[in-house]
């Protein structure tokens, strides 16, 4: 398990479990455990998600495409990273 803080000084964790779900369903993520953290704790961007609770942490120019996505799942004050992905445009 790994910890983090947001922005607005909440811990976000990252378990092991969904650590090898991003690496298996994003390869070329799994060598960039700390970008995805780092995402987190200092967004260049940051947007609510599509459910409540839900927001999304974004990185610019990560390579190798535009944009990566961090998806934490808020409960009170702490989150969870779900997922984390590439993506070619924002959001």
């Amino acid at each position: 398990m790994w910890r983090t803080v947001d922005p607005d000084g909440r811990i976000v964790v990252l378990h092991e479990e969904r650590w090898q779900h991003i690496a298996v369903e994003h390869p070329e993520l799994s060598r960039l455990r700390p970008l995805l953290l780092a995402t987190v704790s200092l967004p260049d961007e940051w947007i609510a998600g599509h459910r409540p609770g839900e927001e999304w942490f974004y990185r610019e120019n990560p390579g190798p495409t535009r944009w990566l996505r961090v998806v934490v799942h808020f409960h009170e004050r702490q989150g969870f990273i779900v997922t984390g992905f590439p993506r070619r445009s924002f959001p």
